[in-house]
């Protein structure tokens, strides 16, 4: 009641209450806020967003799919698989100068295509799986030049590709498959398209030249084109002259041109390198330190070496380099984990897990008991440290079940750390193929391949722009929780890798279609999980994902040759016991490893349909609970 007994308005306390809570809102919190007001949330996925709140904590986010930078800025929004609905208003966003990636796939989102072309400063738009529709204009993304990465993917947009599409100087990867696109494609500005995707649309033409050396599959599906790597030809338009032809003298020019530069940058290269060596003890301040015990012995680690070192004038150095400002510090990229320094983990005792590859695996154990598993990398040098920082981020946010989530990562130029959780009872490969190996029943060993498949499928939706969404599935990354619940790791990688290593290396690239055509597709992946699941049903080593161990066999070809009345004696694990109801599921199992493990990608199946396949097999039959025997 006021003086004069009467009840203040409604209108009067709701509006003191907004501008209460706006006074005590940050300016992102408010420009949120209003972009929610134009879409349709009618499953209050976005509930966190309230006006008393803040979308960011330091690098914390406090709202769902709000992307946080260090300072508390918002720097992303991926809000992916809502059930959000509407027509998308962009304008508020623009409000955001430090907004570079904005996701809203698998939703229900209509219309016409935003107006991103007020979004400048963006380097990330997914909008895959809506129901968008309409030409884009030629212009749509005109003065976005700072655009790496365009998902269009499986909407209802039509017309010609616009021009300002092909016109983004910094393109890397471009998704407009399943949509109704016509006419011809356009010539691409960027050199460094790593992956354009149209297939499922209405193009026509011959293949622009800069994209003849992609997979096939990106043009599959458009009955109007032809050229490589399509295996149909041009002829009907042969006289017509060519794109390329006309430039052909200028691009011997430039062919000219490129190797008088090279020469010269190998003369300043020799310089610099001989002017280096008597620096070199200057770069070794900048390493650090891990302490590994083998066996009762504690040796120092130098980040960046292998040997060990006890010098105080190296000691003095490390502790000068913990505070030099360019060291950097761990970033975190799971909000629910707690917190620890770089120096936690570079002080703390490790015990050294494996050396890999590409990676050397610690195990090491912080001061509150925890144990954490620190991964050193040292070929993860093909993005910049935005684009690596992006993908990092992204890895944080993925959260499954039969996925071992991402902590924190260290950057470096030349070396990267990456921090996870640590799981006691190792990998896969260990249970199989290890001296004290473990004999494991049918239920087993079909719980592994259930938990398997969906956490590769999982990442094939939540990480549908990447090319081969895994990468390197084998049982080494395959981790066992003490329930044996199986864990994928080391995931999502091949952006972040070195090429020519990656295909030295990763599962992927042994595929048939790598070692024929050195080119990789979705159904890499799908071949790497037909030869785990023949390596689980066999107990024997894949001779195409560890080529230099003893004893491995190529597993596809010897199971086809052999009848398949005799599978369960001559090809299944002699120890896996089971009765005959397990026994025929084993049958089917093999079957679906087999279809997976097609030569020809075209005729493998796919993940969806494999999936299905495995989740309809059983687990009863197996003659009782799951019984674990040591073997010497």
């Amino acid at each position: 009641m006021d003086g004069h007994g009467r009840r203040p308005q409604p209108i009067l306390v709701v509006l003191l209450f907004v501008l209460a809570a706006r006074a005590l809102s940050s300016p992102d919190a408010d420009v949120l806020l209003t972009f929610k007001a134009t879409i349709t949330d009618a499953s209050a996925a976005l509930a966190t967003w309230q006006p008393e709140s803040e979308p960011c904590v330091g690098n914390v986010t406090k709202w769902t799919g709000a992307i946080c930078d260090d300072d508390g800025s918002v720097v992303g929004l991926r809000l992916e698989n809502m059930n959000l609905s509407g027509v998308i208003d962009v304008g508020p966003l623009a409000a955001l100068p430090r907004l570079r990636s904005f996701s809203v796939m698998n939703n229900g989102f209509a219309g016409t295509m935003p107006e991103f072309g007020k979004l400048t400063s963006l380097k990330a738009v997914y909008l895959s799986t809506n129901k968008f529709s309409g030409e884009l204009p030629d212009a749509a993304f005109s003065g976005m030049g700072w655009l790496k990465k365009l998902y269009l993917s499986r909407n209802q947009f039509t017309g010609s590709i616009p021009a300002s599409v092909a016109g983004l100087p910094r393109l890397l990867e471009l998704g407009l498959d399943g949509n109704q696109f016509s006419n011809a494609i356009p010539e691409f500005r960027s050199k460094e398209l790593k992956m354009v995707n149209l297939s499922n649309n209405n193009l026509e033409g011959s293949i622009p030249e800069n994209l003849r050396k992609m997979d096939a599959s990106f043009f599959a599906g458009n009955k109007g084109l032809c050229g490589e790597p399509l295996q149909v030809s041009c002829s009907s338009t042969s006289s017509l002259p060519s794109p390329s032809s006309s430039s052909s003298h200028s691009s011997h020019l430039v062919l000219l041109l490129a190797i008088v530069i090279s020469l010269l940058l190998v003369i300043v290269v020799v310089g610099f390198a001989t002017r280096s060596r008597s620096t070199k003890n200057c770069d070794l301040r900048t390493q650090k330190n891990l302490k590994t015990t083998k066996g009762n012995k504690e040796e120092t680690m130098e980040e960046g070496s292998t040997h060990s070192t006890t010098s105080s004038t190296g000691s003095n150095a490390r502790r000068k380099a913990m505070k030099e400002p360019e060291q950097g510090r761990l970033i975190f990229v799971k909000e629910d984990m707690g917190r620890f320094e770089l120096q936690d983990l570079l002080k703390s005792s490790a015990e050294v897990l494996g050396t890999g590859s590409f990676v050397t695996s610690y195990k090491a154990s912080l001061t509150n008991g925890t144990y954490m598993v620190v991964k050193r990398f040292r070929n993860m040098n093909k993005m910049g440290k935005e684009d690596f920082d992006e993908h990092m981020r992204r890895l944080g946010r993925l959260s499954h079940p039969n996925l071992l989530p991402l902590v924190a990562y260290y950057y470096r130029k030349d070396e990267k750390l990456l921090v996870t959780g640590y799981v006691a009872k190792r990998s896969l490969a260990d249970l199989l193929h290890s001296k004290n190996k473990q004999m494991i029943d049918w239920s087993t060993r079909l719980k592994i391949v259930k938990g398997v498949a969906r956490g590769l499928n999982y990442l094939y939706e939540e990480m549908q722009m990447l090319l081969v969404p895994h990468g390197d599935l084998k049982s080494t990354n395959v981790l066992l929780s003490d329930s044996f619940v199986p864990l994928l790791t080391d995931f999502a990688f091949l952006p972040v890798m070195n090429q020519s290593h990656a295909a030295q290396f990763m599962a992927a690239f042994k595929c048939p279609e790598y070692r024929q055509h050195e080119k990789t597709s979705k159904k890499s992946d799908i071949w790497s999980l037909g030869m785990l699941i023949l390596e689980i049903l066999t107990g024997k080593m894949p001779s195409a994902e560890l080529q230099k161990e003893k004893g491995g066999v190529d597993l596809p070809s010897w199971v086809r040759s052999v009848d398949r009345e005799e599978w369960r004696s001559q090809v299944v694990d002699s120890g896996m016991k089971a009765t005959a109801q397990g026994e025929e599921e084993m049958l089917k199992l093999l079957q679906i490893g087999l279809d997976c493990c097609e030569e020809d990608p075209e005729r493998r199946c796919e993940l969806e349909e494999t999936l299905d396949r495995i989740e309809a097999l059983k687990e009863e039959g197996t003659g009782g609970d799951v019984s674990l025997i040591d073997i010497d």
